[in-house]
């Protein structure tokens, strides 16, 4: 029998025998396939058993969890204060991330910390505030338990002004404080009399200016404006800046009705913060979210989040954190005179982003997010694609021009994360590890696959495997 002159040639796993028959002329299509979990045979016992017996019912879970993050229509209704948030009581900071004491807290968060304690009134300086804070007189408690998401390094107390945003179908309502902009600023670990005073002036001023903005507007629909900033280049997490002018320009006429004393002390913060639609983006997200964990037996993500020590997921249905160390912020730019050496670990609530279709499912549309990702557009599509591996649906809200109009990867699913490896990647700032210089960098965060594997046990678990 004759051999075939020409072969075409499918290679399954190492990409290096497909270059090989390229370099030869040949015919050939690569096709990217791995041991299932890194051949963990615990792992893929679990992974065969909610992938098969338990498959029915986890997939139509993640259905429902999918269809009401895609649904759901998150509105900013109003302002409010940390203090009227679900289960605020006493004396209390919320921080991002899971539950941190003090002395586990990293420094940022706790320069964050003694700022607010001083801006809310219960100490003179940081000085004193450390020692309230080491001694335990001011509690502490994550924000997402109060329904809740800051950013960064934030911890807030009961003065600071909140957005309400409420998602009328699921019944749910979430909260995050007003942004408190670039630069000398206590969620970037600052802890200066600068950095007091905008805490000081977000809640004398920038509250009361909103919900006189509101009154006149009524509800806005956060997701409307952020799906047409993500067609103009933003991604929603690192690069905000088309999101807020639209914002702006929503409410413009009310803005220029203001009392005369606010109106340009918070014309003036406002024109110069092109973060301001991030913590309202993040408040619509984690509405959605409030709705999509009340499914049961799903394998999604609902939860992501960290603190600059630990970073911690939950699934919807459940309760319970899964934890794992903070990872460092890889793929990085750095200010002139800092690098790698100087950087916190990753922080924030702010992946409740990417649990949305925002944040890194968005980097394929945003030139600002490519300059992170190899600098090229197809860096930032290759972004896009690895949260496509891992992810339950697609968003009809949210799509991308430079990829075809496509919608962007939604809802996280914990088994694919577990059976491909590739683990969520987070846009996000970078802060100083240890001197209260704030921001000194922006770059990507690969969240940790331990907290996945615990989470994939949890859920065999609760199903019976």
């Amino acid at each position: 029998m004759a051999l075939p002159e020409q072969v075409e040639v499918v290679n399954v796993g190492l990409p290096m025998f497909a270059e090989a028959i390229r370099e030869q002329g040949g015919s050939v299509q690569q096709v990217d396939w791995r041991i299932p979990a890194g051949g963990d045979p615990a792992a893929v016992r679990l992974l065969t058993a909610l992938s098969g017996r338990h498959a029915a019912v986890v997939d139509e879970a993640n259905r429902e969890v999918v269809r009401r993050l895609d649904e759901g229509v998150p509105q900013l209704v109003a302002m409010g204060r940390v203090a009227d948030v679900p289960g605020y009581a006493g004396r209390t900071l919320l921080h991002c991330g899971p539950p941190v004491d003090y002395a586990d807290a990293c420094d940022p968060l706790r320069r964050s910390m003694r700022a607010a304690v001083v801006a809310e009134g219960w100490a003179a300086d940081v000085a004193e505030a450390d020692g309230l804070l080491a001694r335990g007189d001011v509690a502490l408690d994550a924000a997402n338990h109060h329904d809740t998401v800051v950013p960064m390094a934030s911890a807030v107390g009961p003065s600071q002004p909140v957005f309400v945003v409420e998602n009328r179908e699921g019944g749910t309502r979430a909260y995050a404080p007003v942004n408190q902009g670039p630069g000398e600023v206590a969620w970037f670990g600052r802890e200066t009399d600068a950095a007091i005073a905008r805490l000081r002036f977000l809640a004398d001023v920038a509250g009361d200016a909103l919900a006189h903005v509101l009154a006149g507007s009524g509800p806005i629909d956060l997701l409307a404006l952020a799906a047409q900033g993500i067609t103009m280049g933003d991604d929603l997490h690192m690069r905000t800046q088309a999101a807020t002018n639209l914002f702006t320009r929503a409410v413009l006429s009310h803005l220029a009705s203001l009392p005369d004393a606010a109106r340009g002390p918070f014309a003036s913060y406002l024109a110069g913060n092109h973060l301001f639609f991030l913590n309202a983006a993040m408040a619509a997200a984690k509405s959605l979210q409030l709705w999509a964990e009340q499914v049961p037996n799903s394998s999604i993500v609902t939860t992501m989040s960290r603190n600059g020590t630990t970073f911690g997921i939950k699934l919807a249905g459940s309760p319970d954190w899964h934890l794992c160390e903070a990872p460092p912020v890889g793929d990085a730019l750095y200010y002139s005179g800092f690098g790698p050496e100087t950087a916190a670990r990753d922080i924030g609530d702010s992946a409740v982003l990417e649990l949305t279709g925002m944040g890194g499912p968005a980097a394929g549309g945003s030139a600002a997010v490519a300059a992170f990702l190899g600098g090229t557009m197809a860096g930032a599509a290759e972004a896009t694609h690895s949260f496509r591996a891992i992810c339950a649906g697609t968003s009809s809200r949210f799509t991308l021009p430079p990829l075809e109009f496509e919608g962007t990867p939604l809802g996280i699913d914990v088994r694919k994360v577990v059976e491909t490896g590739i683990t969520p990647k987070v846009t996000t700032g970078i802060l100083h590890a240890t001197a209260g210089t704030g921001q000194v960098g922006a770059g990507v965060a690969t969240a940790p696959p331990e907290c996945f594997g615990a989470a994939l046990r949890a859920l065999g678990e609760r199903l019976g495997s």
